[in-house]
């Protein structure tokens, strides 16, 4: 899948907004990916899992013995590349503010670990989820997204591949342009801006 043909899926669900946006990280953009939407059509997740998937390294996906996405943004993109690679997945969520496999999830010692976001932006939610995975027992060997937001900036301490790398313009509160200042931000993610 080229970059293009990634796009398209979200243009064809109205998945990529314009207007003023409060990212979860904290920083104002203009342009917002709504990838609930993009993976709400089951058959539109499995091409872009499947497309994901054929993205990382051969060797690398023969070694994931299981997949782990943090809740919300990651639940299903987590179990359509748990489908494409043919191992389990499960989510990690944060009851008390803080990662944690619950619902009977467990690694089993050994466990070879996928990490997968919808959109890494600052890698926040990623290293987070990372450090919940591995205090579980598992080893992280890579992480994947849908979208890289960082402007390949991002370091997450694995390997990380994402089917496509978007690098809209963001703004920290106290650098906002004019046109941004003077309409209210909508904050459409699901978790708090920080």
């Amino acid at each position: 899948m080229q970059e293009e043909d990634v796009l398209a899926e979200f243009r064809a669900c109205k998945a990529l907004l314009e207007g003023h946006f409060l990212l979860s990280s904290g920083r104002h953009s203009e342009h917002y990916l709504q990838c609930a939407r993009v993976l709400m059509n089951p058959d539109r997740a499995a091409r872009l899992a499947v497309a994901l998937a054929a993205a990382l390294p051969r060797e690398l996906r023969r070694q994931i013995t299981k997949v782990v996405s943090p809740a919300m943004g990651g639940v299903i993109i987590g179990q359509e590349m748990g489908r494409a690679l043919g191992v389990d997945a499960m989510f990690v969520e944060r009851p008390t503010g803080t990662f944690e496999l619950r619902r009977g999830f467990a690694l089993e010692p050994g466990d070879k670990v996928l990490m997968v976001e919808d959109v890494v932006t600052t890698g926040l939610s990623s290293r987070e989820a990372i450090r919940a995975i591995t205090e579980a027992g598992g080893e992280v060997i890579a992480a994947a997204s849908l979208v890289d937001r960082s402007g390949g900036t991002v370091d997450l301490g694995v390997p990380f591949t994402a089917l496509i790398a978007l690098n809209f313009p963001t703004y920290a509160p106290d650098e906002l342009p004019d046109h941004l200042r003077d309409t209210p931000a909508i904050k459409p993610g699901s978790r708090a801006a920080a």
